[in-house]
């Protein structure tokens, strides 16, 4: 069953990025040291970072990164932390190395998902977007967190360097043996907005609105019918669909180790943050900041897109938009049958 997932004010969504250090150099990389900083937050800093969001008995949820967060000497107590202040689930984003053997350190019962970054479905161009040997690597750590009863899930971000191989997805992630999975439109964020996908023949590496359609959704309904959950953006809103801003409606908040709180992860290459961590306390910023612009209503849709990639929007002869951008943290989400 297809269903839009719709933003909500029931719980919030940490996605806290505990480093900026990585044993890789992927090409489409978000990381931008010099907006999020270099730092390896301390243990104590960790935990004393994740009270704001869970304070008065708020429901939330962690997701751990970096970088890479297994390289992190201290990611075990700093999950079995997080569960011992109420967060309703906790999720580790990783590379599939998993270093400092996490996965003996930490139970099923203690990570909800431990959720793996796999860029093609066969090491040919996975590894040329990610690094030599890494879809091994990755694929090997999979395996591992499964037979030792972790629940997985597998991340796809899809551009156009690797959207060829989308279609073979299917059969890898049942032959992994993962639980979910994510489809993601690649951000022109970080290195893919310096120049790292230039190999693309000068296009965007961003599919346009007709391949996103025509491959995307079709390939998501396969994994569907292989019993696995499917959650992808929505990305181009429909005539009837109005338009929401996350930052608006939704509590997600994106954490630096530099301190900087975004709402929206279009504007994490800029320091346009609307909050801060400073002396362990959530303070909001002054403007200008990302807040001043959620509530800006144009015919394109999302205004902080229009701002930051404008070239992934059309136009048609009048001058019209081609389609609406729906907010980035919009989803489409298929349940098996």
């Amino acid at each position: 069953m297809k269903k839009t997932v719709a933003f909500s004010k029931n719980a919030a969504n940490v996605f806290f990025h505990i480093l900026t250090k990585c044993n890789l150099a992927c090409r489409h990389c978000y990381i931008n040291p010099a907006q999020h900083g270099r730092q390896t937050l301390p243990l104590e800093t960790i935990k004393a970072w994740l009270q704001p969001f869970i304070a008065d008995g708020q429901k939330a949820n962690v997701i751990f990164l970096g970088g890479e967060p297994t390289l992190h000497p201290d990611l075990a107590p700093a999950i079995r932390h997080a569960r011992k202040l109420g967060y309703a689930s906790v999720t580790v984003d990783t590379n599939g190395y998993l270093f400092h053997d996490i996965l003996e350190k930490v139970t099923p019962e203690e990570v909800d998902f431990f959720s793996f970054s796999l860029d093609g479905a066969t090491a040919g161009t996975n590894d040329r977007l990610r690094g030599d040997g890494c879809w091994q690597r990755c694929t090997r750590g999979i395996r591992k967190a499964v037979d030792r009863g972790f629940a997985t899930s597998l991340i796809y971000t899809v551009s156009r360097a690797n959207a060829s191989e989308l279609e073979s997805m299917p059969a890898l992630l049942e032959q992994l043996g993962v639980q979910r999975f994510f489809i993601q439109v690649i951000g022109l964020r970080g290195r893919s907005a310096g120049g790292g996908m230039e190999d693309t023949a000068g296009e965007s590496p961003q599919l346009t609105q007709d391949e996103w359609l025509d491959l995307v959704p079709p390939v998501a309904h396969r994994v569907a019918d292989l019993g696995i959950t499917v959650t992808y953006p929505k990305v181009f809103l429909e005539k009837q669909d109005p338009f929401e801003c996350a930052g608006l409606v939704a509590d997600n908040y994106f954490i630096f180790p530099n301190g900087r709180v975004y709402r929206c992860p279009l504007c994490e290459d800029f320091p346009v943050h609307s909050l801060t961590l400073a002396d362990d306390r959530l303070v909001p910023t002054g403007p200008l900041n990302e807040q001043d612009f959620f509530g800006l209503q144009i015919p394109e849709g999302c205004v902080m897109n229009r701002m930051i990639q404008p070239e992934n929007i059309g136009y048609a002869p009048d001058g019209t938009p081609a389609a609406r951008v729906a907010c980035c943290l919009l989803k489409e989400e298929i349940q098996p049958h």
